[in-house]
């Protein structure tokens, strides 16, 4: 006589899902668009129209702007959203039109120029200090301490 033993529920092998870069890229385009338009439209209507325009700017409107820390996070933002926005989608031309060795060799280029252009603006905008320039210290008023 044969026997079967009692059966037991399968054991289904749980799938890790994996995290879908291209989904989340695709996501972060469209909402750094929207973000970067209001942050370009308020830098240049600040820039441009609040004041006496083009000819106004100059070293010293930019140290008194910096002066300002609403001003260093606008410009912070401005410039790793446009950055990375910038260097997502040049991911994206890399990955449709190159294969192989130079794909890879391109990405890892993109992601060294990225990441020092990221460091060396975050450093400029964080640790300005206008009024180490003694020629244009007496032009603006923090510097009169």
């Amino acid at each position: 006589m044969t026997t079967i033993e009692a059966p037991r529920s399968p054991v289904v092998p749980v799938k890790r899902r994996r995290t879908n870069w291209e989904k989340w890229g695709w996501l972060y385009q469209r909402v750094s668009g929207v973000l970067l338009v209001v942050l370009i439209f308020g830098h240049l209507f600040t820039n441009l129209f609040l004041g006496q325009g083009v000819r106004a700017i100059d070293f010293a409107f930019v140290a008194g702007k910096w002066a300002n820390p609403f001003w260093i996070v606008w410009d912070l933002l401005l410039l790793w959203l446009a950055l990375i926005h910038g260097s997502n989608g040049m991911r994206t031309l890399i990955n449709d039109y190159t294969r192989r060795r130079l794909r890879i060799v391109l990405l890892v280029l993109l992601a060294v120029v990225t990441v020092g252009l990221l460091l060396i603006g975050t450093l400029v905008l964080t640790t300005f200090d206008p009024c180490l320039d003694k020629t244009v210290a007496s032009q603006i008023p923090q510097c009169k301490a």
